[in-house]
């Protein structure tokens, strides 16, 4: 046969550089064809296929588990951890509530309470017994938001902190005035021209001189006792002239173990 072109049988075997470089253009076209079809670019298909092989993942061909990619995620942001539930900080929320909703809540408690008393001061003595736990608990609540859990030890410092500090978070505004007694060393005066829980109650002529202010009365004493100043709280009603209703005062008279200025 003769060596010519024509007479040369074509061989069979490949060139191995030629053999392998087919083989990796195929493989691109098809991780190529894969990623595309899961809404990847040809650009990065290649790219992250490369990275999977690099992984060994390249007998499945697929992208790393949901798991795992928002793992990562989560890494790069993720919020402070805390052990106890108690180390949470405390959220302040909402700094209001409804004020029908409060006016409704509130004659419910004075109409219960006066089913079950016979006079006048048992009422308020009972209406007050509710305010001190609210006083209470008011104090804890704004010790540790407020002062990293310190608590006012002078008498002028705890009736400032009552006045200004627990008054706008119960009222929204600090009280109108504190004021010392002229009568007695030992006494002091919150008063409040329009007092919220007088506000939208209607006391009866057979009341006589019923005041709901008990109960914020109750939680200033609450306030009081819990920080360490034992004191008796009542509530008042003092005219104004030309004001058709009377201004609440809440009279504090501490015990004489308090009287540290």
């Amino acid at each position: 046969m003769g060596k010519g072109p024509r007479g040369q049988q074509p061989s069979t075997n490949t060139s191995p550089t030629r053999r392998l470089s087919s083989i990796s253009k195929g493989q691109k076209r098809r991780r190529a064809r894969r990623l595309r079809s899961a809404g990847h670019s040809p650009i990065h298909a290649t790219r992250s296929a490369s990275r999977r092989l690099d992984r060994g993942e390249r007998s499945s061909g697929r992208r790393p588990p949901l798991r795992r990619r928002v793992g990562k995620m989560i890494g790069v942001g993720k919020a402070k951890q805390y052990a106890n539930v108690l180390d949470k900080p405390l959220s302040r929320g909402r700094q209001e509530v409804s004020l029908s909703a409060f006016a409704f809540l509130f004659s419910e408690l004075v109409q219960y309470n006066q089913t079950q008393v016979d006079n006048i001061a048992e009422l308020e003595r009972r209406l007050e017994d509710a305010g001190y736990a609210v006083g209470a608990r008011v104090l804890e609540l704004l010790c540790h938001r407020e002062k990293g859990n310190r608590r006012e030890t002078r008498l002028l410092g705890i009736l400032s902190f009552i006045h200004s500090t627990v008054w706008k978070v119960l009222f929204g505004k600090v009280a109108d005035s504190l004021e010392k007694g002229t009568e007695h060393e030992d006494e002091y005066m919150i008063s409040e021209k329009e007092l919220l829980v007088n506000r939208f109650i209607s006391v009866p002529k057979d009341m006589g001189a019923f005041n709901c202010g008990a109960f914020v009365a109750g939680i200033v004493r609450g306030v009081l006792e819990n920080a360490g100043f034992p004191a008796v709280v009542t509530a008042h009603f003092v005219p104004i002239e030309g004001q058709q209703r009377p201004r609440t005062t809440i009279l504090i008279k501490f015990a004489e173990e308090s009287q540290t200025v």
